[in-house]
């Protein structure tokens, strides 16, 4: 059960970042992010009630709600705008494999801010790592059919977001760690970290004016907020319940290592459904990528 949930994780991954990639080409990384959180936070909310018959942890210290909001500031606000940012200049693909580093840099910032030992083991996964993404991002030569060659500046941009987005989930799990303590349940958790995170995005959208802007270019493309409400249910809804189920069922290193799967998932997605060209580079990069996860997961 623990091995399929972690399989099916990986899978609403990659869906969630094509409905969230296709909203992001027409209306901006930020009004995605901010309508993203406010679904993904009504569905917690009510998910939270059912459960736990209250809208939120009445129960959790000041402590938590501060390393869970700072959390959550890093990982959903920062982390994740880098990232919708660079599903907008790149397919969503290739910042779906620099993703996949997560569990790399979350390993290094555990052995420098939590002084977690780091194994010889995962230091040659991280290097594995390391070589199969580059392999993919410097793989520029072949473009979709049917599309303009790749604009090199955009593609930069995009690589530096991604990687901007992969730091910021990276430093959210750091923080979520102090924040998990006393046996605090991961739902409740979740939504401690979504809740500051949707304020000061929404704080943020008010200082710069950008509230009325989003309302209006929702108005005008319904299409991309029901795939923002479709990659809300299946990435930070359905997906975290199904990690969960993972993590409890089958080993941590198990299951973090089937969830990485997604740029694997998109091989063929990217193929069929998106006419692109997938070089010889790209497919021994994306699982040379998988294979370091596993090695690191396994030191």
């Amino acid at each position: 059960m623990g091995e399929i949930a972690a399989l099916l994780t990986s899978v609403c991954w990659a869906f969630c970042g094509i409905f969230f990639t296709s909203a992001g080409k027409k209306i901006g990384a930020f009004s995605v992010n901010l309508i993203r959180l406010t679904f993904a936070v009504i569905l917690f909310f009510i998910t939270h009630l059912l459960i736990y018959k209250t809208f939120i942890p009445i129960h959790a210290t000041q402590s938590q709600w501060l390393w869970l909001a700072l959390s959550g500031i890093i990982g959903l606000v920062i982390g994740d705008s880098f990232l919708y940012q660079a599903f907008v200049y790149l397919d969503v693909r290739i910042p779906m494999l620099v993703m996949a580093s997560v569990p790399m840099i979350s390993t290094l910032f555990a052995w420098i801010f939590l002084n977690e030992n780091l194994h010889l083991i995962a230091l040659f996964g991280i290097l594995i790592t390391i070589i199969g993404i580059i392999l993919v991002i410097n793989d520029r030569r072949v473009p979709a059919k049917n599309k303009t060659p790749i604009d090199r500046k955009r593609y930069a941009l995009g690589i530096l977001f991604a990687f901007g987005g992969a730091l910021g989930q990276a430093g959210g799990l750091i923080f979520a760690k102090f924040g998990l303590q006393n046996d605090l349940p991961v739902l409740s958790a979740t939504l401690m970290r979504m809740l500051p995170s949707l304020a000061a995005i929404l704080i943020l959208a008010l200082f710069q004016g950008k509230i009325k802007h989003t309302i209006s270019i929702v108005k005008n493309n319904p299409k991309s907020l029901a795939n923002i409400f479709y990659g809300s249910i299946i990435g930070p809804f359905v997906g975290v319940w199904l990690s969960l189920i993972a993590v409890q069922s089958a080993y941590v290193g198990t299951a973090s290592t089937l969830m990485a799967l997604a740029p694997v998932v998109l091989l063929p997605i990217s193929k069929w459904f998106y006419k692109e060209n997938i070089s010889r580079a790209s497919v021994i990069g994306t699982f040379l990528t998988i294979i370091g996860v596993a090695i690191i997961f396994a030191g």
